[in-house]
């Protein structure tokens, strides 16, 4: 355990805070052990893993405990059918392309997002058509209160548009373990039909696109328009993408006739990304903080010297910004600390 330690290198936006105590855990008796030590310390805890869906803005006077459980394992369940089990330190991108050398589909369209296995079911990750719960099957997780192990399948997790039961009334209850998910070993469904991805098959000249084309699509289109966090700090997403009333919709369209969206029965989702170039901020920076150039939807850390609190307020701009032109409230999809 490390006393006063820097958080910088631990989150994707490069913000430099630190936490009072520092400990990483790569098995689960160690991770009792550090969650026991905060107890009889009355220490509060945060649990890092990737630390690409999370904000710090101040200092953490208590315990980070940094998840580094890694390993995964394979169960055939029938001829088309396996079950793929990933520890919660395993990084989600490599993860992903472990499943492509394999030849399992159904995790393709969710290449190159950000992050660690273990946070993937808090928000029910998602991209281009696809989220982790049109595979998954269950996570095992510790219960914070008992240290004792429970499993979560779909149905209890309670996925919905970026979130789940983890970020509801299981906030702060529970850490996951391990993630359960079931692919396909040749009957796969291929998914092309949201956002570029057939456009920039075509482009790569593929016309019966394999597991494996439709990840290098997504990749391409993702490095196209979104930062590398290594190069320059950022969350990705910033912002959810708002979901408003039908009836709300059609009084927008007829005052900004080319606003996109996409209706689900009486709820429309608008791109929040759209709205917020709308209000002039893309490529907009202000002191150490900007949207990106390329992509409105992400705050970057333009100089590389940005506190938690420059891009929370920044993100506040563009929240009552969006809010005053187009009367639509974003939310933050990036946890504030």
């Amino acid at each position: 355990m490390q006393e006063n330690f820097s958080l910088k290198p631990y989150n994707t936006f490069g913000v430099d805070v630190k936490a009072k105590y520092f400990i990483e855990i790569t098995t689960i008796e160690e991770l009792k052990e550090a969650i026991c030590y905060s107890k009889n310390h009355n220490l509060k805890i945060l649990f890092l893993g990737g630390g690409s869906n999370i904000l710090l803005t101040k200092n953490f006077e208590g315990l980070v405990i940094k998840l580094s459980l890694k390993g995964i394992e394979e169960k055939d369940l029938s001829e088309n059918k396996v079950l793929v089990t990933a520890k919660a330190g395993e990084n989600w991108h490599e993860f992903v392309m472990y499943s492509l050398e394999k030849n399992y589909g159904g995790l393709e369209n969710l290449s190159l997002i950000p992050g660690n296995v273990g946070t993937s079911p808090m928000q029910n990750i998602g991209a281009y058509g696809a989220e982790i719960k049109d595979t998954f099957v269950n996570c095992t997780v510790l219960d914070l209160e008992n240290l004792e192990l429970k499993s979560f399948n779909l149905e209890q997790c309670h996925f919905g548009y970026r979130d789940s039961i983890f970020k509801q009334e299981g906030k702060g209850k529970y850490v996951i373990l391990e993630v359960s998910f079931t692919l396909t070993k040749k009957d796969h469904h291929i998914k092309t039909e949201y956002g570029a991805i057939k456009t920039e098959l075509d482009h790569l000249g593929i016309t019966n696109p394999t597991i494996q084309d439709v990840s290098r699509a997504v990749i391409n289109i993702r490095q196209s328009k979104l930062p590398d966090p290594k190069v320059i700090g950022n969350a990705g997403s910033f912002f959810k993408n708002p979901t408003i009333p039908l009836t709300q919709f059609e009084e927008l369209k007829l005052k900004f006739e080319n606003i996109p969206g996409y209706p689900n029965g009486k709820v429309v989702k608008v791109p929040a990304g759209w709205l917020i170039e709308q209000c002039g901020w893309k490529g907009k920076q202000i002191g150490n903080t900007a949207s990106h150039q390329l992509q409105a939807l992400v705050i970057v850390n333009a100089t590389g010297n940005a506190t938690g609190k420059e891009i929370y307020d920044f993100s506040t701009e563009i929240i009552n910004s969006v809010q005053k032109k187009f009367g639509i409230e974003l939310e933050r999809e990036v946890n504030i600390i």
